[in-house]
């Protein structure tokens, strides 16, 4: 796929639209819960990420319909936003299993000791 780290709000983002398409307030609800309340997107943040997404094609409008007088746009993946998505998580993977490899080696050594 790609070389191309994700930055966090971005990957909060695909994964908020990974197991269904959803409009915006529903994405800034999703990403504060995967997020365990660290990550609040603003609205004007969201809606310039989902602009950049779908330029990109890694999202796309699902549907429209007009709630209390307003459009409302359901947003969702395509494959190619699930690919990159899958990729990332792939290498997020590698990282972590990495970082505990290390971790679990360093607390088998004696205080102060290095490796």
């Amino acid at each position: 796929m790609t070389d191309r780290q994700l930055l966090e709000p971005t990957r909060l983002v695909l994964t908020a639209l990974a197991d269904a398409p959803r409009h915006g307030y529903a994405i800034i609800q999703e990403v504060l819960g995967i997020s365990e309340g660290r990550t609040r997107l603003r609205t004007g943040t969201l809606y310039t990420a989902l602009d950049r997404l779908l330029q990109q094609g890694l999202i796309r409008i699902e549907s429209e319909e007009v709630v209390g007088g307003r459009l409302r746009r359901i947003y969702a993946l395509t494959d190619e936003g699930q690919n990159l998505l899958t990729e990332e998580t792939r290498r997020l993977r590698v990282t972590l299993a990495e970082a505990e490899r290390r971790l679990g080696r360093a607390r088998l050594r004696p205080n102060g000791a290095s490796a």
